[in-house]
């Protein structure tokens, strides 16, 4: 199957991204599916999307990911409708729980029971953007109309003033353990997984049909999509254009989230490295970053990233359009995107 091409302006370090708008614009030109903003906790993912994206006009704009704890289901609906008139029907509502760290360290928010959590707000969000009916939930994690304790009692079913652009705005899930993919298969239209692996496709295609089984929607699969980032690095020097991806390897499998708590970790132990990742975590918190990312091999490169060689790259590309992926996310400066597209064709 021939994949798709999108392109992931990710979430900012300490300032816009330098040649953002520039790289949207030929992502565009040459016909990619998609644009992609991010947040942590800094930037925004919602705010330099409206802003590049209506630079565009067809490619689809879409977040991977918004926070779940950033907003309530009822703001996250408000948003995604009114991305979705201003772009004229190309918004993708990307979502996540993200971790604990940034879960209850940055938003205050109690990290229990996040699929639970993920699979009502997403009710909540389908419900306020069909606007069959005034909006009614009464979950473990949301209640709307809210009736806590301290509740005044005034608060009543409201539906949306403004009518969706679309009833059924497309909801996709960043997910990484087994459960969540499972659920992103089930209750939305879209998988975000970050670090896939060719070699760990049966392991997630197993989790996605679980999914697909629980939706009772016999079709699903054939219209769900997966859009995962994936580093592609041309050059003659393999070892030179792995060294561009290993700090960003290292950053994740050793220094995001706490130790034993680190889902990036997990994905990459699952996939045999967790020897290495105990190295490189334990590197990363002593604060040797360098020495972390130098200990990663190009085996774990190669597991998640296509460098080397414009040859090497399409000989490797078959491995990962043999699998469950739909799109493959892309990053870089604008010079660099037509090379590479060009690589992939």
């Amino acid at each position: 199957m021939r994949l798709r091409l999108g392109y992931s302006v990710g979430y900012w370090s300490s300032g816009p991204p330098e040649g953002a708008l520039e790289a949207i614009l030929t992502a565009e030109r040459l016909g990619f599916d998609s644009v992609w903003s991010a947040e942590a906790y800094g930037s925004d993912a919602l705010t330099p999307l409206a802003w590049w994206g209506s630079a565009t006009s067809s490619i689809r704009l879409g977040t991977g990911i918004v926070q779940i704890s950033a907003r309530t289901p009822a703001a996250t609906a408000m948003a995604a409708m009114t991305m979705d008139h201003l772009s004229g029907g190309r918004f993708i509502l990307g979502l996540g729980v993200s971790g604990p760290q940034v879960v209850e360290g940055w938003y205050g928010q109690p990290y229990r029971r996040p699929l639970e959590r993920t699979r009502e707000y997403i009710q909540i969000v389908r419900s306020i953007v069909a606007r069959e009916s005034p909006v009614e939930h009464r979950g473990n994690q949301y209640r709307l109309p809210y009736d806590g304790p301290d509740a005044s009692g005034l608060g009543k079913p409201l539906r949306a003033t403004v009518h969706p652009h679309r009833t059924n705005i497309p909801i996709f899930l960043g997910a990484e353990g087994p459960k969540n993919v499972a659920l992103a298969a089930e209750i939305a239209d879209g998988w975000l997984p970050l670090f896939f692996s060719p070699s760990e496709n049966d392991f997630y295609q197993s989790c996605l049909d679980e999914g697909f089984a629980a939706s009772g929607e016999s079709a699903k699969s054939a219209r769900f999509e997966v859009a995962a980032p994936v580093p592609v690095i041309p050059g003659d020097d393999v070892e030179a254009c792995a060294d561009l991806i290993r700090p960003m390897l290292a950053l994740y499998a050793g220094g995001m989230g706490a130790r034993g708590a680190n889902f990036h970790f997990d994905v990459f132990a699952r996939m045999g490295y967790e020897d290495v990742a105990l190295k490189v975590q334990n590197l990363y918190l002593e604060g040797k970053k360098a020495e972390a990312a130098a200990s990663i091999p190009i085996e774990m490169v190669e597991d998640v990233a296509l460098v080397g060689p414009a040859g090497k790259i399409r000989e490797e590309l078959a491995k990962w359009e043999d699998t469950c992926l739909t799109t493959i996310l892309l990053s870089g400066p604008s010079a660099l995107l037509p090379v590479i597209a060009d690589i992939l064709s």
